[in-house]
Order: structure tokens, then sequence, then C-alpha cells
């Protein structure tokens, strides 16, 4: 499969993972709306316009949008503050407004900015978060609505007094189905033939059985409580009752537009961390536009607030089930909003007997993904100006919550950087480009991630069909973010513009093989034009030299 994968070119993957991703949205969606003091059908509102609007104008192949657990407080506190729920959802219409105005700026390059060690960091602490959360609902102990992210519950408990908590609630039920789910997660894939079902969905099928055959056994036996929860309404009426609409007469109330612009800030943020995190984890290394993806969150809010749902972010949790799942492009977050919808409206009572034990099961395996001993291992290896801010950002997040925990680990990482350049500044060095064969792009003496967006952009920019010499002879430093978007470049996007990349002045260190000298200077003998340097800076000027903006 191509890097340009058409959207049913995977259609059976793509299922698969989407049916995945949606048994897992289900109780995801009602217990952020229960937290956020929200209607339960709000969440659900906010998953299908997630998964159809967003995942339709999405740049992302991967990235599932939802409800997100980071925003609960915001939501409960701007709904307790207007008063009214139809009153807040004003708020979520105008933050999808101003979302869109923020990708129309091109505000998403904001996103360039975030270290790698961060957003590994970010990944590794919800892989935590998301076990340590989890394992009450795989013992049986149920009282904390799903979906809540932060070491403070709404309950009053803490992240790990809660699960001390669940030593005095283990139900033996919920243990069996939580171990039984386990093991046919991670192992229905080894047996032939009858692995082409998705082994999450055998694991839900599995649990379901399981509790029918436990009925009448008080002590295996799982109760309602025990089990998803989805509004059931008794007729087509009561289904679309359960949509409300915005009161517009408020707009001119100076509260809702506070909530609006704090509202539009967390979900951006959130969503180009989100993303780009996503693009990670993704295998083909495909890349989100982030200002595409700004003004499709932003379109998604506004409809979600115009029919009563909850505001929406792209959420790594599904995005990574998704990936897992073995999804390829966006077909399979359109699936699973589509599930969504036909679920919320026709079969909401099947998926009530679906036990949380069972997603419990599921969300354990993907969490445990996402925080592997061996990231650990390697974020060690990349040296102490990658490993120190990757260690405060997963305690930070684990510990509070995950936009607290981002910034914590933003500021140590910029900590790092000044700390490793404090020997010698940055400098630019800037020559006037002309129309030629090849074109130079000369390294400073000390190159951070602070200059990673200006040498993507410049590298993003290049002409079809060009030689780039990219010169490191003069570097001292380079950050380890821009050294893999320099790979990246060199092995993913150069080849699909049919760009040479030579790559001279490299030291072993750095991870990248070297060209030698005498390659580059061979290559500059026999090319009919002259070989033109680009200083590494500002990218607006680069791209005046190119002639490309």
């Amino acid at each position: 499969m191509n890097k340009q994968a058409s959207l049913f070119s995977n259609i059976k993957g793509d299922f698969s993972s989407g049916l995945v991703v949606f048994l897992i949205a289900v109780p995801l969606c009602l217990g952020i709306a229960l937290a956020s003091g929200a209607p339960l059908f709000a969440g659900m509102i906010s998953g299908i316009i997630g998964g159809l609007v967003i995942g339709f104008l999405s740049g992302s192949q991967l990235s599932v949008s939802g409800p997100a657990a980071g925003l609960t407080a915001i939501v409960l506190t701007a709904i307790t503050k207007l008063g009214a729920f139809d009153i807040f959802l004003l708020s979520v219409v105008i933050a999808g407004a101003l979302q869109f105005v923020l990708g129309l700026i091109k505000a998403g390059t904001v996103a360039n900015y975030f270290p790698s060690n961060v957003i590994t960091g970010m990944l590794s602490a919800i892989g935590i978060i998301i076990i340590l959360k989890q394992l009450p609902h795989a013992f049986g102990y149920d009282a904390e609505a799903e979906g809540s992210v932060a070491f403070i519950q709404a309950d009053g408990e803490n992240t790990f007094t809660a699960l001390l908590s669940t030593l005095n609630h283990i139900s033996i039920g919920a243990t069996v189905i939580t171990v039984i789910s386990i093991f046919i997660i991670l192992y229905w894939s080894k047996i032939p033939k009858v692995n082409l079902v998705p082994a999450p969905l055998v694991a839900v099928i599995a649990g379901i059985l399981l509790n029918y055959a436990f009925s009448g056994n008080e002590v295996l036996a799982l109760g309602s409580n025990h089990l998803v929860n989805l509004p059931v309404p008794s007729s087509f009426s009561d289904f679309i009752g359960q949509f409300t609409l915005p009161r517009f007469s408020e707009i001119g109330n100076k509260e809702v537009w506070i909530s609006a612009a704090t509202i539009a800030i967390i979900a951006s943020v959130e969503t180009l961390l989100n993303v780009e995190a996503t693009d990670k984890l993704d295998p083909m290394k495909r890349y989100t536009p982030p200002n595409r993806e700004l003004k499709a969150q932003g379109i998604g809010n506004m409809v979600s607030g115009m029919i009563g749902g909850l505001p929406i972010t792209s959420v790594i949790v599904r995005s990574s089930a998704n990936i897992n799942a073995g999804g390829k492009t966006k077909l399979s977050t359109m699936i699973h909003g589509s599930l969504l919808l036909i679920c919320a409206a026709l079969i909401p009572v099947l998926l009530n007997k679906i036990p949380l034990a069972t997603l419990a099961a599921v969300l354990l395996v993907t969490g445990y993904k996402l925080c592997k001993i061996a990231i650990f291992k390697e974020m060690f290896r990349n040296g102490k100006y990658q490993w120190i801010p990757f260690v405060a950002t997963v305690l930070a997040i684990v510990f509070t919550d995950l936009l607290i925990g981002i910034g914590i680990g933003m500021a140590v990482s910029v900590l790092a950087i000044l700390r490793g350049n404090m020997k010698s500044s940055y400098y630019f060095r800037k020559e006037k480009y002309q129309t030629g064969d090849s074109i130079r792009l000369e390294l400073a003496q000390e190159v951070s991630f602070l200059n990673k967006a200006s040498i993507l952009l410049t590298l993003d920019h290049l002409p079809n069909d060009t030689t780039v010499v990219i010169d490191a002879h003069k570097t001292a430093y380079i950050d380890f973010d821009v050294l893999q978007t320099i790979r990246e470049f060199k092995e993913i996007k150069a080849p699909q513009k049919n760009i040479k990349v030579i790559l001279t002045g490299f030291k072993e260190v750095y991870n990248i093989e070297n060209t030698p000298a005498n390659t580059v200077e061979e290559h500059n003998r026999q090319s009919s034009g002259h070989v033109h340097t680009i200083a590494a800076g500002n990218h607006k000027e680069l791209l005046k030299q190119l002639q490309l903006n």
C-alpha cells in the first residue's frame, strides 16, 4: 500500500479496527459525559460527529476524534457557571468557529515546536494511566465514571487510592472475564484460519457469553452496574428528543465567550499534540497537516454544539487502539462513527450487555503497548537531554493531568535545551538563491528543536526533481527532533518528490548515514548548474529565496 492509500484500499482491516474503536468509544463517550455533568447522550453525539464529520474532513488517516477526558473539568465548570446546558452549547459552537479561524491563519504550525521527548512521554504516560485507571474495572470495581484520566477523581479518590479500594470490591466474575479476554486478545491472532475475526471482537463476544453463563450464580454474575449503560429510547420521537439546540439568545453573554475561548485553545492544543503523537505511531509515517486538522475540528465542534454534543478533540486512546487494531485509512474512524450512530438509534439494548471488564481488558493491552519498557530504554539511550524531559512529562501527567503534565514537560525540555546550548549560541547564515540544479542547506553551529519548524517547512517546500545537500560540517550540536525531521525527509518525503538528498558532515553519533565529502564534491563537479546555499533560519526568507511562497 502506498503512502496516499485511497479510502477503500483497506476495507477489511479498517472495518475491524473501526469496530474495535467503536466498542472502546461507547463507555468512554458515556463516561466523559457523566464526568462533565452533561446528558449521557451528549457524549454519544460528540463521538458520532468526531467519527463521521471530522473523520471525513481531517487530513489524518488514523486519528480518532471524540469527547476528550482532558476537557471534563473545563466543561463541568462552564456548565455550572453558565447555568444551563443549552447555553453551554453556544460556547461549543463559538469555540468551533474560533478553531476554524485558527486553521485559516495557519496557527497549527505551533505543533512543530513540541519536542518528541514530550510527545513520547505523553504517550507513555497515557499508557500508564490507562492501565492504572482500568485495573479497578478489570476486577469489577466500577465506582468511577469511565473516561477520567486526571490523578484526582470526581469521587474524591485519586488513582492510587482507587486501586487500594479495589481490594475491597473484587468481583470474581469480572476478574475471570478480564483474564480470559486478555488471553484471547494476546493469543487469538496465533490461531490459524480463525484469526481473520479481530481478537477484541472475539473478547467482547466471549465476555457477553461468560456473563450469560454466570447468570443465576450470586458469586460470578455481574449486575447492570458492571455493564455498559447506554440510554434506551422508547420511540423515534424519544430518540430525536435527546438532541438539544444551543440558546443563541445568550450570544452577548461575556461568560459564553470566555468559555468558548478556553475550550478553543485547550481543544486545539490537545488535538495538535494527539495528532502528532498519532503520526509517530503510524507504521506508514504519514504526516497530518495541522492547519487542516484545526479547520476540521472547528467544523466538527460547530456541528456538535448545534445538536447537543460535547466539545471534541483528537483522542490518543482511541487513535492508538485504531492503529493497534490494523486501521490504515480514515475509513476506520468513519466506520466507528457510523456504528455509534446505529447503536445509539437502534441497538442500545444489545450493547448494554457488554461487561466493562472486557472493555478494560482491551484497554489494558492498548495501554501496555504505549508504555512498554523498551520505550523507556530507548529514550535513556538517546541521552540525558531526551531522557530527563521524557521522564518529567510521564510523571507530571500521571500525577496531575494531561495539559499540566505537558506544560511541565515542555518547561523541562526548554531548560534542557538551554543547558545544552549554553556554550555557543545559534546563528543564521544567509546567501542569495538563484535558479540552479542543486540546493545546499547549511546548518549552523547549534541547531535545537526550536529550529525544527523552519527546517521542516523549508524541506517540505523544496521543488520536485532537485538535489539538496544538507551540510553539517560546521554544526557542533543537532537536536534529536531535527535529526528525526531530516531522516524522515530523506527516507520518506524526498523519494515521493523525486528529490535526491545528500548528507555531509554528520557525525556517527547522530545515527544518520554520513555521505563522504568526496561524494558531494563529485556531485558538484558533475552538476550542470551551481550549488546554492540556504541557511538554517527564517523559513519565510528561505521560501522567498526558493521563489516558492
